[in-house]
């Protein structure tokens, strides 16, 4: 699918929609717990669908209802099929870990550009534990063999991806013995082991960890019932922000300023770059405002990378982004697919390593290649409302984590014109 955007003015207020993140975590530890627990404002997207659909092939039953899901976990079966993970890295990570407590073999497999991205550091360290299992040349699919988890000590990065250490906290409580889990190398995003932590918190599962948390000890315990809460996605909430610091004012609420989620770093990046920015209890506001160049590290927040970019692209003076190398390795490698984006719409880049400077001019109209890569499709069309004239293909992605973002737009006032698939 084809949207088109035209230059436009923006002014109205939204509602954050759920975080993936927190629904995807949430529907693990249901799924991990003897007894039905509920997920309250959890959030409908291609990911969390993903998320559903696996679980479901392996016993754990989740009622739908209007406002909260009901989900029934700990009676693993083996599945009759491979467990699909689709495009949701989260799911295939977490659910890989998940597959040495169920009975039998299970081969997960993923969509197109998931399969690109590695998890031999995971499979290692499953094995490291005494789990049968293996992938194909570090990538997926992946196959193991379940039947329990000994538990243990067992090793890995800390700096390749942080959901391969969440997927061995998450299994750990459910081990025969207790676990010890440790890095070879600092944690990066560490915030989302963190909401990790604390969504097992919810379930009564208690971890403990060292400062830099390189290392995490785990004793056998029960996930417990509960009624969990999922909060507003702060990810998903820095495209409609950065839209008003570009071409408006936009209020946006169901957001929590004490949350966990990195991806909070929005609100300091904004006001950093000269952004009017008004916070009200869970409501954030943001103007239309006269930027200025920044430089910031993104390695604890990473997927905020397009957006700040988009940013940089009309902010007076030259931005430096640091702290990319893991955005190499997302739905498509960001720090290409930003600059070649970039580049088209006439914005000065230069790339070295790990950092991306990005001088700050006039944009022009442009066709975008999101490469299917959701944040792309998005902070790029926060650009073409800046200048018009510009297309985004492969804008139907944003389904993965925001559905409603192309009407979200129009409700804003963004001139969106969709051309089909």
């Amino acid at each position: 699918m084809k949207v088109s955007i035209s230059k436009s003015e923006v002014a109205g207020s939204l509602a954050a929609p759920s975080s993936k993140s927190y629904t995807i975590r949430g529907l693990i530890c249901a799924a991990l717990t003897r007894g039905t627990s509920e997920i309250i404002h959890s959030l409908g997207s291609d990911d969390t669908e993903a998320a559903m659909e696996v679980l479901g092939k392996v016993g754990v039953s989740i009622r739908q209802l209007k406002d909260h899901w009901e989900v029934k976990g700990g009676q693993f079966r083996q599945a009759d099929s491979d467990l699909f993970c689709r495009e949701s890295a989260a799911t295939f990570r977490f659910m890989t870990a998940v597959s040495a407590l169920l009975p039998g073999r299970h081969r997960l497999t993923a969509g197109p550009s998931l399969s690109l991205r590695p998890v031999e550091p995971l499979v290692e360290a499953l094995r490291q534990l005494e789990v049968n299992c293996f992938s194909e040349g570090g990538f997926p699919p992946v196959v193991v063999d379940g039947g329990g988890l000994r538990g243990g000590t067992t090793e890995l990065p800390g700096d390749i991806s942080s959901q391969f250490v969440s997927a061995l906290l998450l299994v750990a409580p459910r081990a025969r013995e207790e676990m010890t889990i440790r890095l070879t190398t600092p944690l990066e995003s560490a915030p989302f082991v963190l909401m990790t932590l604390d969504t097992m918190q919810w379930f009564g599962v208690s971890v403990l960890f060292s400062e830099d948390m390189n290392v995490f000890q785990i004793v056998p315990q029960p996930y417990k019932p509960t009624k969990y809460h999922i909060e507003g996605d702060w990810s998903s909430a820095s495209y409609p922000l950065a839209l008003g610091a570009l071409t408006g004012e936009v209020m946006v609420s169901n957001l929590s300023l004490e949350s966990l989620q990195a991806d909070r770093k929005i609100l300091n990046l904004l006001q950093d770059m000269g952004a009017s920015v008004i916070v009200k209890g869970n409501l954030v506001t943001v103007r239309k405002s006269t930027l200025k160049a920044i430089k910031a590290d993104m390695s604890n927040c990473i997927d905020l990378l397009p957006t700040v970019a988009v940013l940089a692209a009309t902010a007076d003076g030259v931005s430096q982004l640091t702290g990319l190398g893991r955005a190499r390795f997302k739905e498509s490698d960001r720090v290409d697919t930003v600059r070649e984006g970039l580049e088209r719409m006439g914005i000065p880049v230069t790339v070295e390593e790990d950092r991306m400077i990005i001088t700050g001019s006039q944009p022009k109209g442009a066709v975008i290649d999101s490469k299917d890569d959701h944040r792309i499709a998005m902070a790029f069309a926060l650009l073409g409302t800046v200048v018009g004239e510009t297309v985004i293909e492969g804008a139907e992605c944003v389904s993965k984590t925001y559905p409603e973002f192309w009407d979200e737009l129009r409700r804003l006032g963004v001139e969106v014109n969709t051309d089909g698939k």
